[in-house]
């Protein structure tokens, strides 16, 4: 998607050629956010998904904290991220709807 690119089997991505160094949780929350593409995942959803945990409150900021750091490493961090978009209080999504 616009230049990201992910292999599963490798555990490497890419984006516009250059590897993005990351960690298995925001691998696995990026992964769950491009599978989904173009549909919006709330926080709780990548929650479990990750975790495969039951708990999760709204005042977790555990996802908050990971896509920071996702963007951060893909120098997306102005007000309008051109990757991981937020959806206020509803979740994530990349790409359009």
């Amino acid at each position: 998607y616009a230049g990201l690119t992910m292999n599963i089997k490798t555990y490497e991505c890419r984006l516009n050629g250059e590897a993005l160094s990351l960690t298995p949780t925001e691998f696995s929350i990026l992964r769950i956010l491009l599978e989904r593409r173009c549909s919006v995942v709330s926080a709780e959803e990548l929650f479990h998904e990750v975790w495969q945990e039951e708990y999760y409150t709204k005042s977790n900021n555990t996802i908050t904290v990971h896509i920071r750091h996702l963007r951060e490493k893909m120098k997306d961090t102005g007000e309008n991220p051109r990757y991981i978009k937020t959806v206020w209080g509803v979740g994530y999504k990349i790409g359009e709807i």
